[in-house]
């Protein structure tokens, strides 16, 4: 059961149990303009300043996105564009700073900044007729919130020019033989499914999730050592959760499998 939680200009945040749901709903493209800006800026902030167990990204509508609404680029100057980009970093830093697990659920067509909003979050399900496509050099410009970065940190950096120099659509199966699309589902059973995957997540151990975050995080940017060294006192505050006493207790006296978390 979901309930309403905000209506932020074109998205929406509803809670479904433990996992919060945000939904962009823009007819007929979703295309990106100040408007959905604005309200993704807004809903992202109240995301972070009061964090669910689990957040799923989705939207509305025959396509995720169709991409950039390019009156939003007339008339900027070089100032005004490199402003643009830096507010949409403070988009993607924070996706990525969620101490749960961010999964995105791309039903159709995602282009520009859906895709890097996409690349942003730690999971990304896709329908089976799902595309994908950074095609911002069709109005001269490269990716701006972090795509081709991310995209060479998922599919490597070969991929990741092949992938934005050509502006290419491509499907979900090759985005999944890449390492970008981390599940794909049948069309008919995507909603459900992806719903339920994020679900489950969110009903999880949510620090450990966070840990794990802190974990491959530390391995991205500094190696195997990096990551080595914050394992104990990540991995040893765990042991101070109400959810990992409440586990070990539950393993020890029905086996495995049965314990359920509350995120504490």
């Amino acid at each position: 059961m979901s309930s309403g939680a905000g209506i932020l200009g074109p998205w929406a945040i509803t809670q479904d149990g433990p996992l919060a749901v945000l939904t962009i709903d823009k007819p007929p493209l979703n295309l990106f303009d100040r408007d959905v800006e604005q309200g993704l800026h807004a809903a992202v902030e109240q995301l972070s300043a009061a964090p669910p167990r689990g957040l799923l990204v989705r939207a509305e509508g025959r396509v995720w996105t169709g991409g950039v609404d390019v009156n939003l680029f007339a008339g900027l100057d070089p100032e005004g564009g490199a402003q643009l980009w830096e507010r949409g970093f403070d988009l993607v830093r924070k996706l990525e700073d969620m101490p749960c697990p961010v999964i995105f659920a791309a039903h159709a067509l995602c282009l520009t900044w859906g895709l890097e909003i996409a690349l942003a979050c730690d999971l990304l399900l896709a329908a089976e007729s799902a595309q994908f496509g950074l095609v911002e050099t069709r109005v001269g410009l490269t990716p701006s919130m972090g795509g081709p970065q991310r995209m060479a940190e998922r599919a490597g950096p070969a991929r990741a020019r092949h992938f934005v120099m050509t502006g290419g659509l491509f499907d979900a199966a090759t985005m999944e033989s890449w390492g970008v699309v981390t599940s794909v589902y049948p069309d008919a059973e995507f909603e459900e499914r992806s719903r339920a995957f994020a679900r489950e997540l969110a009903e999880g151990p949510t620090r450990a999730h966070a840990a794990t975050k802190s974990i491959v995080r530390a391995q991205k940017e500094g190696g195997a050592g990096a990551a080595d060294a914050i394992v104990p006192a990540e991995s040893g505050a765990l042991f101070a959760t109400e959810d990992l006493q409440n586990a070990v207790r539950s393993f020890l006296a029905d086996g495995p499998g049965k314990a359920t978390f509350e995120g504490r």
